[in-house]
C-alpha cells in the first residue's frame, strides 16, 4: 500500500468537513480527497436503498484516486452503506459510528450514555446497537435534534440565543441523567461549547470526528501506510454549488478551501450504476 496514496473521504455535503479537519490535525502529512454530495443532501430523509446506492456511487468516484483508505464521514451512510463502500474500494474503510461508540463506553463505563443526532440517525439506531454491542446493559438516552444542522449551516454560533434555546430544549431530557454525550452528527462539533454549557462540567462530550481521526491513524500505522513526508494536501469535489461549499466549508475546516471542483453528473455517475443498484 503506497504511503503517498491519498485518503478518500465522503459525506452527503458539508458536515463531513469536521471529520476532515480532525484528520488533517492528526495526520498533517497525508493527502486527502473529499467528496461532498451537495446535489443530493440531505441523506437522512432518503430510503435505506437510496442511501446505499449513493454510497456505492460515492465510493466508485473516490476509487479513481486510488485511495489507501476511505472514510465515510456521514452517519447516515455509515449506518446504511458501510458494507457497500467496503465492497467497492477494496481498501480499509472507517465509518463514524464505531469509533465514537467505543469512546463513549470508555469515558462512561458505568453510567448512562446520551446520543444526539439527526432524526434519521436516531431512527436507524446505529449508535444504540454499536454501544450495546460493547456494553450490553448500557443505559442509553437518544434524542433527535433536527434544528441544529440548519442553524450551523446558517452560520449561527454557540452564543446565538436561538442555538442556546434549541440546545436547552433538546437536551432537557438528558441533563443530569447521562455521564457522556455522543455528538452523533458531523455538524455538532461546531456547537460543542453550547452543548457543554447546557450539559454541565460533569458530562463528557464525545466528538466522533476526533475518534475517527484516531482510528484512521491506527489503521494506517498498523499497515505501515502512514505518509512520512509532508505537508499533505486537500482536494475537494462537490456535486453542486462549489461557491457555497467554499464559503460555508471554511467555517467547518477553520481554514480557506481553495481547491474545490464541481463534478458534472455524467462524470460522477460514470461506473456508478453497477453492483445491483
Amino acid at each position: 500500500m503506497g504511503q503517498t496514496r491519498p485518503i478518500g473521504v465522503f459525506d452527503s455535503g458539508i458536515g463531513g468537513l469536521t471529520v476532515l479537519a480532525a484528520l488533517r490535525r492528526r495526520l498533517p502529512n497525508e493527502h486527502f480527497v473529499y467528496f461532498g454530495d451537495t446535489a443530493r443532501v440531505p441523506y437522512g430523509i432518503k430510503s435505506t436503498l437510496t442511501v446505499r446506492r449513493y454510497s456505492h456511487q460515492n465510493a466508485v468516484f473516490l476509487r479513481r484516486f486510488n485511495p489507501k483508505l476511505v472514510c465515510v464521514a456521514c452517519n447516515t451512510a455509515t449506518a446504511a452503506g458501510l458494507d457497500v463502500v467496503t465492497d467497492v474500494v477494496g481498501v480499509p474503510v472507517v465509518g463514524v459510528v464505531e469509533p465514537g461508540s467505543r469512546r463513549a463506553v470508555q469515558d462512561c463505563p458505568d453510567g448512562a450514555i446520551g446520543i444526539i443526532a439527526t432524526e434519521s440517525t436516531i431512527a436507524s439506531r446505529c449508535y444504540y446497537r454499536a454501544i450495546r454491542a460493547l456494553r450490553p446493559q448500557a443505559e442509553l438516552w437518544e434524542k433527535a435534534c433536527p434544528l441544529l444542522v440548519p442553524m450551523v449551516e446558517e452560520g449561527r454560533d454557540c452564543d446565538d440565543p436561538l442555538v442556546l434555546a434549541a440546545v436547552a430544549e433538546y437536551l432537557a431530557p438528558l441533563r443530569q441523567r447521562v455521564g457522556s454525550l455522543v455528538l452523533g452528527c458531523t455538524h455538532y462539533p461546531l456547537l460543542k461549547d453550547a452543548l457543554a454549557r447546557v450539559m454541565g462540567p460533569g458530562v463528557r462530550l464525545v466528538d466522533s470526528a476526533e475518534e475517527v481521526a484516531g482510528e484512521v491513524a491506527r489503521v494506517l500505522e498498523n499497515q505501515g501506510a502512514l505518509a512520512s513526508d509532508g505537508p499533505g494536501t486537500v482536494t475537494c469535489y462537490v456535486s453542486d454549488n462549489p461557491d457555497r461549499f467554499r464559503a460555508i466549508g471554511q467555517r467547518f475546516m477553520g481554514t480557506p478551501l481553495r481547491d474545490v471542483t464541481l463534478v458534472e453528473p455524467e462524470e460522477f455517475f460514470q461506473g456508478g450504476q453497477t453492483g445491483g443498484f
